[in-house]
């Protein structure tokens, strides 16, 4: 019970340090930082080429959800490397968990693919 204590209580002191460390630099930053506006200042940057003026354009949300859908199937995919490692060395439960998490992703895709997300038009 003492090292469950000790071990919270560094936890604990880490995580006031680094809020303390960040309220500081916050701080030093809002006191020492110079402040000149200007309209050149205020202007939106775009790689050193004055911004043109704004058109209505339609952005189709199926590239994002497209994209989004990559990136959790990726990263989920990647749970699959460290469980690969350490298959062998684990219970027999480990295996059966593993072909749950597999069924949820499976379950996933075809949700997404019946709803024609992941058709390209």
């Amino acid at each position: 019970m003492e090292d469950y204590a000790v071990n919270w209580t560094a936890v604990a002191l880490a995580l006031v340090v680094g809020f303390a460390a960040m309220g500081a630099m916050f701080a030093a930053s809002a006191l020492l930082a110079p402040r000149r506006p200007s309209p050149e200042k205020a202007m939106a940057y775009e790689s050193g080429i004055p911004p043109a003026p704004l058109r209505q354009f339609q952005l189709h949300v199926r590239y994002y959800v497209f994209a989004i859908l990559f990136l959790i199937f990726d990263v989920e995919a990647v749970f699959l490397f460290p469980w690969a490692i350490v298959f062998l060395k684990t219970i027999p439960a480990v295996f059966y968990e593993m072909l749950i998490f597999m069924g949820v992703l499976l379950f996933g895709i075809a949700y997404a693919w019946k709803k024609g997300v992941l058709q390209w038009r």
